[in-house]
């Protein structure tokens, strides 16, 4: 399987570079306005008409390089396109931070340890941090198109680094591990041995909880600094919100090791069905980053020779996973307890989806395919 990561890699530009960035990030943002302007005229987005419209005036006007126009015209066209497939109307598209694309190989390159990176001037040598991304430079990883930002002061290079990995079949699999996803359990993990293993969210629902006090304090003064703070918050609370998914993905992947069949619930809609619940709890339930953590789950895994797969979650924490009974009733919500009304086998209803998804899994180590959820 072909598996693609972000590496961000900080660059320290002297300040002559930085004279050079800033001119042709301001450039390249300009080109993106001028060409979304004109897109948003004519309703096109093929490349080959835009080419032929805005090329030219892009290289006069702006005085961008020739790959960087085209670089241009790209951003402009996915920009749209991703607009109007998440059901937006047509309207136009503002590009209000600095950053520039750059193509590998034509717009930057690695020269002598540093990051050669083209500007309106030519290209610069910059050096940049190597400590943590030393495994992107072993010579297996490809480098994509690149994505130079300019936030806080520094400079990052986000770079999409793809590898083929050896992706791990159902026979090679050594053990089955069912992950149910919550609030009160961020996971709720059942191994083939028969172990649950907990990971506590109380700690991070009252850190979202601060976090949300704070929000609704400074939404309540309708001031500009109170809406700078608000954007800063928001920012931090991400930040945070991604660190504490790093954690619980690594510490599954390193507590469970190669060879394992992760099994995930696939929460695409997730949001739909959440939205139904009370108003003063839909931020909790609504907003927590689950497929972050899912995507983070999978390529860990795939990195450490594991396995994932996504299955149906529904009636998942509803059926007794000793006789198969499927029932409302079962579940407690309210006091997270499962207790089957047919054989009467009681537990935590996490630790109940946990084995339910583990049995997935081991008719899936069985039969190679992803067998369909119960159904009431």
């Amino acid at each position: 399987m072909v598996l693609t990561l972000t590496a961000k890699m900080q660059l320290y530009p002297n300040p002559d570079q930085v004279t050079l960035l800033q001119q042709t990030v301001e450039a390249y943002r300009q080109g993106c306005n001028w060409v979304s302007g004109v897109v948003n005229t004519t309703h096109c987005l093929r490349q080959a008409d835009l080419h032929t419209e805005t090329y030219r005036p892009l290289r006069a006007q702006f005085g961008l390089r020739s790959q960087m126009a085209q670089s241009v015209i790209k951003t402009v066209i996915a920009r749209y396109k991703s607009v109007l497939a998440n059901g937006h109307p047509w309207t136009r598209v503002q590009f209000t931070k600095p950053a520039l694309d750059l193509v590998w190989n034509r717009d930057y390159s690695l020269k002598a340890g540093r990051f050669s990176v083209n500007t309106l001037e030519g290209r610069v040598q910059v050096p940049f941090a190597r400590q943590g991304m030393e495994r992107f430079f072993d010579g297996t990883w490809q480098f994509g198109t690149a994505h130079l930002v300019h936030r806080h002061g520094r400079w990052f290079l986000h770079v999409p680094m793809t590898k083929d990995v050896a992706e791990t079949g159902p026979a090679e699999i050594r053990q089955v591990v069912g992950l149910d996803f919550g609030l009160n359990f961020l996971v709720t993990a059942y191994d083939s041995q028969g172990q649950t293993t907990f990971f506590p969210g109380r700690a991070v629902k009252a850190q979202r909880a601060h976090f949300q006090i704070l929000r609704q304090n400074l939404q309540r003064r309708q001031t500009p600094c109170a809406r700078r703070r608000l954007k800063r918050l928001g920012q931090r609370e991400n930040r945070w919100m991604t660190d504490v998914n790093h954690q619980v993905s690594k510490a599954l992947v390193v507590r469970y090791g190669a060879k394992t069949l992760f099994v995930l619930e696939d929460l695409t809609g997730i949001r739909g069905a959440t939205e139904r619940v009370r108003r003063r709890d839909r931020y909790t339930s609504v907003s927590w980053a689950f497929y972050q953590l899912r995507h983070m789950i999978e390529y860990k895994a795939a990195l450490g020779q594991a396995r994932t797969i996504a299955v149906d979650p529904r009636y998942t924490s509803q059926t007794c996973p000793k006789c198969g009974h499927v029932a409302r009733g079962n579940r407690d919500k309210r006091r997270h307890r499962f207790q089957c009304q047919q054989c009467h086998y009681r537990s935590n209803d996490d630790r109940i989806g946990a084995m339910n998804l583990h049995r997935q899994g081991i008719e899936y180590r069985v039969t190679g395919a992803i067998a369909a959820g119960p159904r009431s």
